[in-house]
């Protein structure tokens, strides 16, 4: 579906970012949590939720399962249906972040150009935005298999999926790196919020 450029226009707000921000004494920002499954992105983005409105600031999870569940419960696992799925979660939390909060999206998001798309759709709305890799190994995930959808790979019962029927592609130059694996999810939450509040104190 295209979007017919000559009726659809950017409503504009009567106040400005600036002038949001300053009256909610906020900053706004999305930190985008990429790793494979059971990895700890979701694990991570909790404790940061809960750290950050602890301390009086507007943070929500954008969590890839519950997008799954309505925005996106149309999409499937193909190429195609990942990458929309990755712009769908963009979209919405550069919204969220314009709000003033802070948006934490827990997403595989396995293809290094739709994490960029990403990205620039922050970029060039000037917010900020902190791509985070949770380098948990294959094998620790494996491991771990919260949700049995491991097992189900290898035995054929579930297809498309990252790292047994498709690739996920490592981050090359990410904001920052951290793992669960031989560390708390509460010590990896807080480094990620350190990243946050320098760049946030910087902006």
């Amino acid at each position: 579906m295209t979007r017919r450029q000559s009726a659809v226009h950017w409503s504009t707000s009567k106040i400005s970012r600036d002038e949001r921000w300053d009256a909610l004494s906020t900053r706004g920002a999305t930190v985008w949590l990429t790793g494979l499954s059971g990895s700890g992105k979701s694990s991570i983005a909790k404790h940061m939720e809960a750290d950050l409105v602890e301390e009086g600031r507007s943070a929500y999870v954008l969590d890839g399962d519950n997008l799954r569940h309505g925005v996106n419960e149309d999409l499937g696992f193909s190429r195609e249906d990942r990458a929309e799925n990755a712009r769908r979660a963009a979209e919405i939390a550069k919204l969220f972040a314009d709000s003033g909060a802070v948006a934490l999206v827990a997403l595989i998001s396995p293809y290094a150009v739709d994490r960029a798309r990403a990205r620039q759709l922050h970029e060039e709305a000037r917010l900020a935005f902190i791509e985070v890799y949770v380098a948990t190994s294959l094998a620790e995930c494996e491991a771990r298999d919260p949700k049995g959808l491991y097992a189900a790979a290898r035995a054929g019962e579930v297809t498309d999926f990252t790292m047994v029927s498709d690739p996920y592609e490592i981050p090359e130059q990410p904001d920052f790196v951290v793992s669960t694996a031989g560390s708390s999810i509460d010590d990896a939450a807080h480094a990620v919020l350190g990243v946050l509040r320098e760049r946030l104190a910087g902006a």
